[in-house]
């Protein structure tokens, strides 16, 4: 407005000048000349300079009104302008209050911020998905579902964003297959997407379907997104499930057929084979793993794949027994390793040495085991006086380690069952 006034101004000026120099020049010719129009019986006379003002004044109302009739003209979007603008700055007040509430745990309050103008704003999708996060809080399920609905009508390119929303609320509402559905979908248009293949390791390890996990673990290693230390983490962790699973069905062919499918560098775990063999054993062929359990121990004294050799049965005990005894030079102080030579020595009936080992056992360090298998040796040889004060010691002696449990974890250690004993 303020160029078009000085464009106005500008050419008056010029006009006036051109006026002054004519009517100057007018002057000197000793004529100021005179204009006549002209309209049928009509006829107007003037000056020329009269004439000039004349159409120098017509000029600049004809302009005048000219700018007028135009900014009446604009007026309607003038106005609509302002309301488009206020609008906005409605919702973008919406917006800034729907997220103080969502943070602040007002889940309703903040829905209806979020949702009041966003016909108006500029994000919608930033409406929708915080009002989606708001619903899903408060239990609205389908409210949730619906918000998320609108804003993928109103911004179709932020599919990706809009469905992960979507599987996060569902795997915290527990909605693991309707999860993994959703997941299974990105991923066939992000495979190597690291946020999606957290997303499904989550769902995975929830519903503890490691069967998914594991054919999940080549596409972390194929699209290398997450730290190499962070998926060998979740291969020892599926691996391991998949171990105790198996173990459950007691069934040998499973477990072989696992463990050759398991990585090697997995299979180095100590963790990792002592469940194998664990679960091998439990399967009714421990045979199988002994020499591998025996070489193990050689190279790394442990005391669980020690208490793991006792429990295998062997067709030769003999040879089992003078296996294990060798290594009575290296750890002759192993209260653990004489309770396995006692039970090894009973299978083969060596009366003496069970006597012997449980007694050496019993000296180093007392156990619920070792005096259950005492009691048994004395009841046995008909003196069931003895056996009583062995069985006595080790009700004793496992009622404190219950108690020893309770103290250290008062909660979690009401319900467990006292320490289990076994018999050769």
């Amino acid at each position: 407005m303020r160029k078009k006034i000085t464009v106005l101004f500008g050419l008056l000026l010029v006009t006036a000048i051109i006026v002054v120099a004519a009517y100057r020049y007018l002057l000197m010719q000793g004529s100021l000349g005179y204009v006549i129009i002209g309209f049928g019986n009509w006829a107007l006379e003037s000056s020329f300079f009269l004439f000039a003002l004349a159409l120098l004044l017509t000029y600049l109302v004809l302009f005048l009104l000219g700018q007028a009739i135009a900014s009446t003209a604009r007026i309607p979007g003038i106005m609509q302008q302002r309301s488009g603008e206020q609008r906005s700055r409605q919702s973008r007040e919406a917006l800034i209050a729907g997220l103080l509430e969502t943070a602040e745990g007002n889940w309703e309050k903040a829905e209806r911020n979020l949702i009041r103008h966003v016909a108006d704003s500029g994000v919608p999708l930033i409406h929708y998905l915080t009002a989606a996060r708001a619903a899903h809080s408060r239990g609205a399920v389908d409210q949730r579902d619906e918000y998320l609905k609108l804003a993928r009508q109103t911004t179709p390119e932020a599919e990706l964003a809009i469905e992960l929303t979507r599987a996060e609320l569902q795997l915290s509402h527990r909605q693991f297959d309707a999860a993994i559905d959703s997941l299974a979908q990105l991923h066939r248009i992000n495979p190597g997407h690291a946020v999606i293949l957290r997303l499904m390791h989550q769902a995975y390890t929830q519903m503890e379907d490691w069967e998914g996990l594991r054919r999940l673990l080549p596409k972390l290693h194929q699209g290398k997104v997450l730290m190499e230390a962070e998926i060998k983490l979740w291969e020892t962790e599926t691996y391991s499930a998949l171990l105790k699973e198996r173990a459950e069905t007691r069934k040998p062919v499973e477990l072989r057929k696992l463990w050759s499918e398991i990585p090697e560098h997995i299979r180095q775990m100590s963790g990792i084979q002592t469940e194998y063999y664990a679960a091998m054993i439990g399967a009714g062929v421990g045979d199988e793993v002994e020499e591998s359990v025996r070489l193990a121990l050689g190279r790394q004294w442990n005391e669980t794949l020690l208490v793991l050799y006792g429990c295998i049965h062997l067709t030769d005990a003999a040879h089992q027994l003078r296996e294990a005894e060798a290594w009575i030079g290296p750890h002759p102080y192993d209260a653990v390793l004489f309770r396995v030579l006692a039970k090894l020595a009973w299978r083969v009936q060596d009366w003496n040495k069970v006597r012997d080992y449980l007694k050496q056992s019993l000296a180093l360090e007392p156990s619920v085991e070792a005096n259950q298998l005492m009691g048994d040796l004395l009841f046995r040889e008909n003196d069931p006086v003895a056996a009583c004060h062995y069985y006595r010691n080790g009700m004793l002696f496992a009622s404190d380690e219950v108690v020893a449990q309770i103290e250290q974890n008062p909660e979690g250690s009401m319900g467990a069952d006292a320490p289990e004993t076994s018999v050769p």
